[in-house]
């Protein structure tokens, strides 16, 4: 069953190639709809059977041989799977969002195209095996998503996108050179629990290694928003469509997520930086970017842009959780990368339906948005409180792992400072998201009154809004549904 990976991979780009051929024939956006809808089920299938498979056996698939040493391969582990179930649920929910979202807009065959692209191109990057793989991946992964930032071609549009592209193209060098590095220094290259370097190849090298790993997480953490790489992602969000907002910040940026766990604790493992240079500056940044994204968000006053901020925040938690190299604090990161994606993913969904069917864009033009889109805003309320971290939300359970993680790990100061900006966050993200809420319930003026629901979204994109808001609020009931599977992941990281 092997071949599954593979398949996984190339089934929604060669479905692709094939829309190339047929878009001519594809003369109405349901038939568009119907196409792109039917691609990304069979490919969210396939990821599936894959993780069925994966459970009584390892699929691994060599696809091509470069070197003696290099080659082109896939593998199924526990991460892998768990971001490839995570990205397949959320191209399918998303990509039903927009097929009502994207009838209004133009090129709609351009952004399918590259949608399906974008499915097969995240799947490759997941089961890649070793970090070239990964990274031939993570840059088509970056070539094929700016299309998506680019969608209306307007100056600003344009404008975000080389800032994307350049800010990823400069991680991408980093993490490259980074790459060369660490394969010098080892003899086989294949992602290993607690890395898979050479002790004699690494003795007497180690500060040059450790300098490189640094530029690793730096580069890698472009693509998650990591201080100083960061200022992509506030400028692309807000300017793309809603659907691919929601994707750039709960998928896109947890490729840089991705990257540097196989970087830190599959390449060099995490035993080679723990305790060094390159640990405590790591947790300095993360922690920075926690709460600078916080405070910027609390400041912004357009609600896409204020989204924005807030996912460069939230990534960070992760990146913080990682930093500490603790298996509790591993699990809490591990919970905050799908619970992030299903709350902020359900933001952007709403924000999306609030400016396409009331033209509002700032954040004070929102009072009594809630009487006209009592759902949508009541789903937004229901996220953001997730995000908050109330109980019993779901963002609730992975920041107490995060910050029990840290107040037990052996990191000094860091075991309190980092709880405390946590806490800070949180605070902060009250204050941001609060009063959308309260504002678009409780203001307004008698007028909102008399037309309820007069702008709410339709069917196809409020059951997508609905679902996963009601995801955000079960799954910190019921967190055990998840906490099973990613313990044996956090197990494998950090054995």
């Amino acid at each position: 069953m092997s071949f599954l990976i593979p398949l996984s991979v190339f089934f929604p780009l060669v479905c692709a190639g094939l829309f190339l051929i047929v878009r001519k024939k594809l003369q109405t956006h349901k038939e568009i709809c119907v196409y792109t809808g039917v691609v990304m089920c069979v490919s969210a299938l396939l990821n599936v059977l894959v993780a069925a498979f994966s459970t009584t056996r390892e699929l691994s698939f060599v696809l091509i041989r470069i070197t003696d040493s290099v080659s082109l391969t896939f593998r199924a582990d526990g991460l892998s799977l768990m971001f490839a179930i995570l990205m397949s649920f959320m191209f399918v929910i998303v990509g039903f969002y927009s097929f009502d979202y994207m009838k209004h807009e133009d090129n709609t065959k351009r952004f399918y195209l590259f949608y399906m692209c974008l499915m097969g191109i995240l799947s490759g990057m997941y089961y890649s095996a070793d970090l070239v793989s990964l990274y031939l991946f993570y840059e088509m992964m970056t070539l094929f998503s700016l299309p998506l930032v680019l969608h209306s071609l307007t100056k600003e549009a344009i404008k975000a996108g080389f800032k994307y592209l350049f800010y990823s193209i400069g991680g991408a060098l980093l993490s490259l050179m980074a790459i060369f590095v660490i394969y010098s220094m080892s003899t086989n290259h294949e992602f290993a629990a607690g890395g898979f370097l050479d002790p004699s190849l690494v003795n007497g090298k180690e500060n040059l290694l450790l300098v490189f790993v640094f530029l690793a997480i730096i580069g890698f953490g472009c693509k998650a928003g990591l201080f100083p790489m960061h200022d992509w992602l506030p400028v692309a969000h807000p300017i793309a469509p809603a659907p691919a907002s929601a994707l750039l910040s709960g998928i896109i940026t947890k490729s840089g997520v991705l990257a540097i766990i196989r970087v830190v604790y599959f390449s060099v493992g995490a035993d080679f930086i723990k305790g060094t240079w390159v640990q405590y500056t790591w947790m300095v940044l993360a922690l920075i970017t926690v709460f600078m994204g916080s405070m910027l968000a609390f400041c912004e006053n357009g609600l896409k842009k204020r989204l924005a901020f807030s996912t460069v925040s939230q990534v960070s938690y992760v990146l913080f959780g990682l930093s500490l190299m603790n298996p509790v604090a591993i699990l809490g990161a591990l919970l905050h990368v799908i619970f992030h994606s299903i709350i902020k993913d359900d933001l952007f969904l709403v924000s999306g339906a609030i400016i396409h069917n009331t033209g509002a864009v700032k954040c004070d033009e929102l009072n009594g948005i809630g009487r006209k889109m009592p759902a949508s805003i009541i789903s937004f309320t229901l996220s953001s409180i997730a995000l908050i971290g109330i109980p019993p939300a779901s963002g609730f359970i992975s920041k107490w792992f995060l910050a029990e993680g840290a107040l037990t790990s052996d990191t000094g100061a860091f075991s309190y400072i980092g709880p405390v900006v946590l806490l800070i966050s949180a605070l902060l993200t009250a204050g941001y998201l609060l009063p959308v809420m309260i504002d678009g319930f409780f203001k307004g003026n008698s007028e909102d009154a008399k037309e309820p629901f007069s702008d709410e979204a339709k069917p196809l994109s409020l059951v997508p809004i609905i679902i996963l808001a009601a995801l955000a609020l079960i799954l910190g009931i019921f967190p055990g549904i998840i906490t099973g599977f990613l313990e044996g992941i956090a197990g494998s990281i950090l054995p």
